[in-house]
């Protein structure tokens, strides 16, 4: 059974929305971020990264000293203060549009809608919400902070569960049949629709599919911030007496069904070719690899198990071995075939989350960079991958496992301070139940 509620959440002024809502906190260092906000003293920022507003913490690691948070605190409050963020008037799920422009298909757009709820952090405990991801105690204890501080939790946490036609018909007919409550476009060229399901039988209906036919649903994208609000809460059970309902129970999230998902490639690019030859590196691939004649175009895979390669600018298709693709969700991936294939015994990393030879570029970069990196010299070699599918991202994670260090990017993301989830707020509870408590609810 999949645990979520409708929640009163902490939004922007609809006039506000497009100078408030940021990017994620994590998509960009603070030195972009306090670019950006010195020029717009609304922008969300100002309180998902306070660091900026102390010069001496632009270039540091997280976690920050108490003045750091305490002043992303005081910014919230500010915001709530002149109404720039304001409480909704009613408890509310929210069904939650993105769209924007296909980053390599011209003429094209990603779309994706999924339902903004907080979900119980009980079922993340469980394993009802699985995840995929390694966390770093430093950044979890940043957010942690961060929540702490200004009793919110601003990050929304991207979840994804299997296709329910039901849930997808439910949804569809809400955008059809109601006005969106917030329709605009943010910095990053993403457009943002909003409609408030603000009727019971609609609210109940949602709340029972996810309850019986949806089992679980999986961390996309957010590991860190679902880590940050689960051992916060334990701190706090063990501080005052449990209360089921309390507001720190529960998390900020948006379900996305995983036919709505737009997974891109995380790519690899090697400054060396570890003293081989391009010629030598080439013979040594073809004892895992069927290789293509190299061509100017970028080859760009089409299935798994198939990847580009860039050298001495020009592009090689690279088709794994059927035998050496091993039966398991993890070893089976692209990005696990490539260390196993060809960055451990052939370039020599070893370790590629401490290996200084290795960059990690996210799919939205696109060819191009690779292209740019390897023909200036800083690269010797690059890797187009196929993005790892929504069924292998659910069978690692049914299987307990996690993925290699960067092998997802999800696009669009989603942005903070377009939803917050207040811990100061009332009890979180099953809305039929409270409905029938106080006969007046909406």
């Amino acid at each position: 059974m999949t645990v979520i509620r409708p929640f009163r959440a902490i939004l922007p002024h609809p006039e506000l929305a497009a100078r408030v809502v940021a990017r994620p906190y994590d998509v960009l260092s603070a030195r972009e971020a306090e670019a950006i906000a010195r020029e717009n003293p609304d922008s969300f920022y100002h309180v998902s990264k306070p660091e900026i507003h102390f010069p001496q913490y632009l270039d540091a690691h997280t976690p920050f000293p108490d003045e750091v948070y305490e002043e992303g605190a005081r910014w919230l409050r500010k915001f709530l203060d002149c109404g720039i963020l304001q409480n909704d008037t009613g408890i509310h799920y929210y069904v939650y549009t993105q769209r924007m422009p296909h980053p390599f298909l011209a003429h094209e757009h990603i779309e994706q809608t999924g339902l903004v709820c907080v979900s119980a952090l009980s079922d993340y405990e469980e394993g009802i919400i699985k995840k995929h991801e390694l966390t770093r105690p430093d950044k979890e204890l940043d957010r942690i902070q961060h929540i702490r501080f200004t009793r919110a939790q601003t990050g929304n946490v991207f979840l994804a569960h299997r296709p329910l036609p039901i849930l997808h018909a439910l949804l569809e007919k809400w955008k059809d049949t109601h006005r969106p409550a917030y329709h605009f476009q943010g910095e990053d060229g993403v457009e943002h629709l909003v409609w408030k399901v603000d009727h019971l039988t609609a609210i109940a209906q949602i709340t029972r599919i996810f309850e019986h036919q949806i089992p679980c649903t999986y961390i996309a994208d957010g590991h860190h911030r679902a880590a940050s609000a689960a051992l916060l809460r334990k701190e706090w059970m063990q501080q005052a007496q449990a209360h089921a309902a309390a507001p720190y129970q529960f998390f900020l999230t948006t379900l996305f069904s995983a036919d709505q998902l737009f997974i891109m490639e995380y790519n690899r690019l090697v400054k060396d070719l570890n003293g081989l030859s391009p010629e030598t590196f080439l013979e040594k691939l073809t004892e895992s690899f069927v290789i293509t004649d190299p061509q100017d175009q970028v080859f760009r895979p089409r299935a798994p198990h198939q990847m580009g390669m860039y050298l001495q600018q020009r592009w090689y298709g690279l088709t794994v071995k059927p035998g050496l693709i091993p039966d398991d969700a993890v070893e089976s991936l692209d990005v696990s075939l490539l260390q196993r294939l060809v960055l451990m015994p052939l370039l020599g990393i070893e370790n590629p989350r401490t290996d200084e030879r290795i960059e990690f570029a996210g799919g939205i970069r696109g060819a191009s960079y690779l292209e740019t990196k390897v023909n200036s010299g800083e690269m010797a070699v690059a890797f187009l991958l196929h993005p790892v599918t929504a069924d292998q991202l659910f069978a690692v994670a049914d299987a307990g496992k996690m993925m290699p260090p960067k092998s997802t990017w999800f696009e669009p993301k989603l942005p903070d301070g377009l939803f917050i989830h207040s811990l100061d707020e009332a009890e979180i509870v099953h809305p039929i139940e409270w409905y029938e408590a106080q006969k007046s609810l909406f």
